[in-house]
Formats: C-alpha cells, structure tokens, sequence
C-alpha cells in the first residue's frame, strides 16, 4: 500500500518541479550575464550599443544599426565582435542585399 502512495508523492514532485523550471526559463533568468534574446529593456539599448561599438572606427553606423537591432531584438550580444549566436534575431537580421544587419 506504501509503494502506489510513494510513486503518486514522487510524480507529483517531478511535475511540480518541471513546472518550476518552465516558468524560470520563461520568464529569462537562464541567460547567463544577461544575454540572449529579450534580455534586455528598450531603454538598455544605448548604453549596451556603446559598449559594442566602442572599439569600432565606424562608431555613428555602428551605433545606428546597433540601436535598431537592439530596439527590434532587445538584445545585443556580449563583446565587441562577433559572438551574434546568442542572440538569434540580432544574428538573423538581414539587409536586402543579404548581408547582416547587425553590428
């Protein structure tokens, strides 16, 4: 009688904490350093977009793209270069010409 009231307690657990790590992972907080797509607010963009583009000798079309990007993506990758495929629309985002979009 103990072993269907053990199994019903240890099903209830595992839903109860796959539940829990849907809403955590939902909700953002698995981005590591705060990357990743959405992990930033709109008001965030400038001064993550100054950090990207600081080492850039084309600074003002760097910042307008990045802008624009984070604005649409609400994510800038980490880094001054590179590193895009943590934030897939930032990545993804192309000119017509099918070039990236982004800085």
């Amino acid at each position: 009688m103990a072993m269907p009231k053990f199994a019903a307690f240890m099903l209830l657990a595992l839903l109860a904490i796959s539940m829990l790590q849907t809403m955590v992972l939902a909700s953002g907080h698995h981005n590591n350093k705060g990357y990743g797509p959405g992990s930033l607010k709109s008001y965030q963009c400038p001064s993550q977009c100054t950090r990207r583009c600081s080492k850039t000798q084309y600074h003002k079309p760097c910042m307008f793209f990045c802008q624009k990007c984070c604005s649409k993506c609400l994510c800038v990758p980490p880094g001054f270069y590179g590193n895009k495929a943590v934030c897939p629309c930032y990545n993804n985002w192309k000119t017509k010409e099918g070039g990236p979009k982004c800085p």
